[in-house]
């Protein structure tokens, strides 16, 4: 039992690991129908291949045993019998896997027949899960063979087992150390397809994690994509991991095709898909550390729709039948809830941002008309004509101006009415001024250079400060005088001063308290770093030609608040992610902090995984401390942020998703990441 724990995985020594992702199989035995002894043995090859991929659950379809195609030999007694031994035989052989997989058969108790999902695990018949729903329209005849499932749960003596539940609500539940996320639900083909399927009161009563989905679907014109759909949904309705297993081969195809096409889903996003006409297993780890984070956020999740009669529950183990019954000897049970550097699965390096083209077209589009109505809407309530952009050439505030640029547009107001201003200072180098200058006029907004240097050197002089100490004060005292200039040219037009930071440095603090801090509307403030890029780019898509040519000069540009003297060569000598690390980086971290809730561990092992090839673990470890060490100590700019538009799930408003004590302790989460610091220096 001892691989079930992580020592010190997340800086407490000895607990569970804390990962929370568990490996999950869909697969399509090849069968002949109505041949249940060849079937069982095609089912215990599934079995044993999921055990060897390291899957703790397993769904295959429904009625595998016999094929679902046998028609009126479902009525035979020697056909329901065999099934009865056959499913006997394959407890015995399984008795030291542990893995919870399900069997489809005809199950015979009293005067009724039922479609049953055998669930077992370790040599253990744990129930028996009815089909509820019974389709009998178009191609489906199951009621002529079968009985709906009961209204209340019954006990059922079967494959040699005694008081076996057997109901059509039925979650399993996981009781191993550790492992109580693990809670399984089971429903049968139709039951996906009806207005309440039994899924929702067994995710949202029973706590179930993962349903699984016995299934033979007959494939038809536009189904398949119809049917994807409905696992996404539900899967995302649910906040659970959603398995389904089809048909396949050996079907009998007399009137139909069945294509095994199986599917594994996770709160709507489809992880895992076998191709159609093929009898592969699909495998997948899902998290169910971030689906329990999902309902805990909900607060709309738990709402019962269903009565506790329609719930029966089942508690389990992982551990063989012989350590059940206290041999000595037996199977040790593997890592079922596996740690990130063992699960083969691939976070998206940018979670902000859609991994494809299209998707991420469209995406910049809402988001460019989200911060434009946002601002359109406080410049038509204040009746103001006139806004004012600190423009750079970077591309935070070439973002905000074009934002800026719809808004006016929206609104019917001349372009003439916003003020793009240049301040140069120690810092600022030929390219980022040009790019600001030629951007604003192209824009067809009005632009005005205010130079600084003479005003901070004479600040210096008055507050004693030498020059020659290039540090916090030397760096500050810009930011703040431009944000001086573009608030007092604000209130000679009467206009709004436009804030350009964004998500990224409000969670890093990365700004000049009360300098580029402060603004009337900070227009980016839920935009992320990573996804700034983006927007520009679709930006220089659009609008093509010389305004192109110049949005790519600037997303060229290195990232810096130039406060600092270029270099000799005049080139910009302050790199922002050469202080504070790269923003993929952090952008990674805020998500999954932010989104989910994560551990520093778990954050760290994904990373791990994710940036593989990109940075080794000690420079990834490093920026994570450097991350939630900022993240906490930099809470007090955000506690007084200008108004913004939420445009994402993760944002940092003090008024609406993060409320968090400026004088909040980072020890807990720092020390956590501490005892994770890689060997290697």
């Amino acid at each position: 039992m001892d691989e079930l724990y992580l020592a010190d995985a997340d800086g407490c020594d000895g607990a569970p690991a804390a990962d929370g992702f568990f490996r999950i199989a869909a697969a399509t035995p090849k069968i002949r129908v109505a041949d249940v002894e060849g079937n069982a043995r095609a089912v215990l090859a599934c079995v044993q291949a999921a055990h060897a991929a390291g899957a703790g659950a397993l769904v295959l379809p429904e009625l595998c045993l016999t094929g679902y195609t046998c028609g009126d030999l479902f009525q035979n007694r020697t056909l329901v019998a065999a099934c009865e031994r056959a499913l006997a035989w394959l407890l015995d052989e399984t008795r030291e896997l542990p893995l919870l997989f399900t069997v489809g058969l005809p199950v015979a108790t009293g005067g009724s027949l039922y479609n049953c999902a055998a669930v077992c695990c370790a040599g253990t018949l744990l129930g028996l899960t009815v089909k509820a729903n019974l389709p009998n329209y178009g191609e489906f005849y199951e009621q002529r063979w079968f009985e709906p499932a009961p209204q209340d749960a019954m006990l059922a003596n079967f494959a040699g087992f005694e008081n076996v539940p057997l109901a059509k609500s039925i979650v399993y539940r996981c009781a191993d150390p550790g492992m109580e996320a693990v809670a399984v639900g089971v429903e049968i083909c139709e039951d996906l397809w009806v207005a309440a399927p039994p899924s929702v009161g067994m995710a949202l009563e029973g706590d179930a994690t993962i349903i699984l989905n016995p299934s033979a679907s007959d494939e038809v014109i536009g189904k398949a994509e119809y049917r994807r759909d409905l696992v996404r949904g539900q899967s995302a309705r649910l906040y659970c991991a959603y398995a389904y297993a089809d048909a396949g081969e050996g079907e009998s195809t007399t009137d139909l095709v069945f294509a095994g096409e199986n599917l594994i889903a996770e709160n709507g996003s489809l992880l895992a898909r076998t191709p159609l006409m093929s009898c592969d297993m699909a495998l997948a780890d899902v998290d169910l550390d971030r689906l329990t984070a999902e309902r805990r956020h909900s607060n709309t999740w738990k709402k019962p729709v269903f009565t506790s009669s329609d719930l029966a529950f089942v508690d389990f183990s992982f551990a063989s039948a012989a350590l059940e019954q206290g041999q000595a000897e037996a199977a040790p049970v593997p890592r079922l809830m596996r740690s990130a550097l063992e699960i083969d699965r691939v976070f998206p390096r940018a979670p902000f941002v859609p991994a494809d083209h299209g998707d991420l077209a469209e995406r910049c589009e809402e988001i460019f008309s989200l911060q434009a109505a946002g601002l359109k809407t406080r410049l038509a309530h204040t009746g103001t004509k006139h806004a004012i952009i600190g423009l750079s050439g970077g591309l935070d505030s070439t973002l905000a101006l074009l934002v800026t640029v719809r808004a006016f547009d929206a609104l019917g107001l001349p372009r003439e009415g916003i003020t793009a201003v240049s301040m140069p200072g120690f810092g600022t180098t030929g390219r980022t001024k040009g790019n600001a200058q030629m951007l604003a006029e192209a824009l067809g907004v009005d632009f005005r250079e205010v130079p600084i240097h003479a005003a901070v050197e004479q600040h210096f002089q008055d507050i004693g400060h030498d020059p020659a100490v290039q540090d916090v004060t030397y760096e500050n005292s810009q930011a703040r005088e431009r944000t001086q200039i573009l608030m007092d040219i604000a209130n000679q037009s009467g206009g709004f001063v436009i804030g350009t930071g964004d998500l990224s440095e409000l969670a890093l603090g990365w700004a000049t308290y009360n300098g580029d801090h402060m603004s009337m509307y900070g227009v980016n403030a839920s935009v992320p770093k990573t996804l700034v890029r983006h927007l520009v780019r679709y930006a220089a898509d659009v609008f093509g030609g010389d305004i192109e040519a110049t949005l790519l000069d600037i997303l060229d540009t290195p990232v810096s608040p130039e406060l600092l003297p270029p270099t000799g060569e005049g080139e910009i000598a302050q790199k922002t992610e050469d202080l504070v690390g790269p923003y993929e980086l952090h952008d990674f971290f805020l998500y999954h902090l932010l989104r989910f809730g994560f551990t520093p561990g778990k954050i760290l092992r994904m990373a791990y995984r994710s940036f593989e090839g990109a940075y080794d673990e000690r420079t990834i470890w490093s920026w994570l401390r450097v991350f939630y060490r900022r993240f906490f100590a930099q809470q007090f700019k955000r506690s007084c942020l200008p108004d913004g538009p939420k445009v994402g799930s993760v944002t940092l408003s003090p008024r609406g998703d993060w409320r968090m004590p400026s004088d909040a302790s980072s020890s807990l989460w720092l020390t956590q990441i501490d005892a994770l610091e890689p060997n290697v220096k």
